[in-house]
């Protein structure tokens, strides 16, 4: 495994790459040290905007530099990106489908000791309902990087979740990343493990325990989670005929959910669901707090089994 990086890491290391190369602005609510917008600012100053702790206001002025011409990548938390300033980016963002790009780190549980006011589970299920709006959550540091190109290259609202958690990279340097195209990342025929983010990792590893018991999994990276992959997702029911979905996020309103419904409409099968049940977070370590609300690859396989015995 390569070194570990947080995907809020890569992001800002892409804004400040791609600043030589595209015409865009950044902005952030006074938190560009930990959203790694910094790294920008240090490049490009006068293309910096620290609107203050103001969320809402930092997307208003977002919308408003779109709606003059300008490509704006408005940078905070999760959850006070998705949560705060919720109003603005529906009503002064998604509602007139502006070219604003959102760039939330510090998403799910993996904030570890900020505890639950700052482990934000709920903003994908947010996002989902916001019309038009894109939604993309990065695997590791190579996948995050083509992510802020692929969105700066959209046209149309894009809502990009990172972490705060080092991550090992499993992409090679060479990865194509393509908007609304789930990838593969390992073949099997008795079930597939459908994830996003961070329980890529978990399912790869799940995959291996479950391959050791005789039982061929599936592993399917969902990168970007609107729009869904509707193709990838009904050839693994087809093909598998069972799926786990894992996500650092509420099990409520967002991957699972989001497979549950393709899947009821168009090939059902058992889906059964590994994320944050209907509870807050807390405080606590990493791994501490990802064996605390199931995330860890002996409870995907746990799952994968029950959904395995659901389809017999």
């Amino acid at each position: 495994m390569a070194d570990k990086i947080a995907t809020r890491e890569a992001y800002g290391a892409a804004l400040a790459e791609l600043g030589e190369k595209y015409d865009f602005v950044v902005l952030d609510a006074d938190l560009a040290a930990a959203t790694k917008t910094g790294i920008f600012k240090k490049k490009y100053p006068e293309r910096h905007i620290n609107c203050g702790i103001a969320e809402g206001n930092m997307i208003s002025v977002a919308a408003g530099l779109a709606a003059a011409g300008t490509t704006p990548f408005a940078s905070t938390f999760a959850m006070f990106a998705a949560g705060r300033a919720f109003e603005q980016i529906r009503n002064s963002v998604g509602y007139p489908h502006l070219n604003v790009k959102i760039g939330a780190t510090h998403a799910g549980i993996t904030v570890g000791e900020d505890g639950a006011t700052h482990q934000c589970n709920e903003d994908i299920a947010l996002m989902r309902t916001i019309p038009g709006m894109t939604i993309i959550n990065p695997v590791d540091a190579v996948e995050a990087r083509a992510a802020v190109e692929a969105a700066l290259l959209h046209n149309g609202p894009v809502y990009m979740r990172f972490g705060r958690y080092a991550l090992p990279v499993i992409n090679d340097a060479d990865y194509k990343f393509e908007l609304g195209k789930g990838v593969t990342m390992r073949e099997g025929t008795d079930v597939t493990l459908i994830a996003t983010g961070l329980p890529v990792h978990l399912a790869l590893t799940a995959a291996e325990m479950l391959a050791a018991e005789g039982i061929s999994a599936r592993v399917v990276n969902i990168h970007t989670i609107k729009p869904l992959d509707k193709d990838i997702v009904l050839k693994a029911a087809a093909e598998t005929g069972a799926i786990v979905t894992v996500e650092e996020h509420s099990v409520i309103g967002g991957l699972g959910a989001a497979v549950c419904e393709v899947v009821c409409e168009g090939l059902p099968v058992p889906v059964l669901r590994v994320g944050v049940e209907d509870t807050f977070g807390r405080s606590g370590t990493v791994p501490a707090l990802l064996e605390a609300y199931g995330l860890t690859p002996e409870n995907i396989v746990a799952k994968a089994k029950a959904a395995l015995a659901q389809k017999k």
